[in-house]
């Protein structure tokens, strides 16, 4: 009885699959798993899914970008050496954030980050702070440089505008929370920049700070690389 049910299953899955995809069957985009991400949706069950084929499908990611509280503008790709340059990125001019300077990012990365600030940070800064953040500083993201800016080695997530370093937020009320100075605190404010570095892990590949080495004593590293790490 047990081989008959697992059997019914293995046949019936591909073929909800395929009625799913042929449209056959409507599923409500949150739960169709070939439904572009909406940034503006609660996470689910299935957004690690949505954002992984975002780096394979350009104009999936595109799409989702749209839907994102963000101001960009698409840069032409771009080869500046070897392992360095960038496919399908925009140029970053504001978040729901303000910024003190624009960035280079890939689409993966900049959707990576609209779900973090929409869903992460700013409940964090409205549930600890009662105000929003205003203002996100930050370190910079592509550059043509090995891990580290060593001579030899691999490249950085950098050196493909796959990586966003976050040194800290300004709120609302003019008030400024920087990893440097606030991470190692008993306050709010540490606890704010722990809960932000917590939520990031779901939508990056790796989330990097204090806590993994002196290199990140001031910033938190956020990428969409291949590697699953948050510390």
């Amino acid at each position: 009885m047990r081989r008959a049910v697992l059997l019914l299953i293995v046949l019936a899955v591909p073929a909800f699959v395929h009625a799913v995809r042929s449209r056959l069957i409507e599923l409500p985009p949150r739960w169709d798993p070939w439904a572009p991400l909406d940034v503006a949706e609660p996470p689910g069950l299935l957004t690690r899914f949505k954002l992984a084929r975002l780096s394979t499908d350009g104009a999936l990611c595109r799409t989702a970008l749209s839907s994102a509280e963000m101001r960009y503008d698409a840069l032409p790709d771009r080869a500046t050496g070897p392992g360095c340059g960038f496919e399908n990125a925009v140029r970053v001019s504001a978040t729901s954030a303000r910024l003190e300077k624009p960035f280079a990012a890939s689409c993966r990365l900049a959707v990576s980050i609209a779900l973090w600030e929409r869903h992460v940070v700013q409940p964090a800064a409205r549930g600890i702070f009662g105000r929003e953040v205003a203002r996100l500083e930050h370190f910079g993201s592509y550059s043509c440089r090995n891990v580290y800016g060593r001579e030899t080695g691999r490249r950085s997530r950098h050196a493909t505008a796959d990586a966003l370093d976050v040194a800290g937020f300004v709120l609302a009320d003019g008030r400024r929370i920087r990893v440097a100075a606030d991470w190692h605190g008993e306050g709010r404010e540490a606890r704010f920049l722990r809960e932000v570095r917590d939520g990031a892990c779901p939508y990056f590949a790796a989330v990097l700070g204090p806590d993994y080495n002196a290199a990140h004593r001031d910033h938190l590293h956020l990428d969409r690389g291949g590697f699953g790490i948050c510390r």
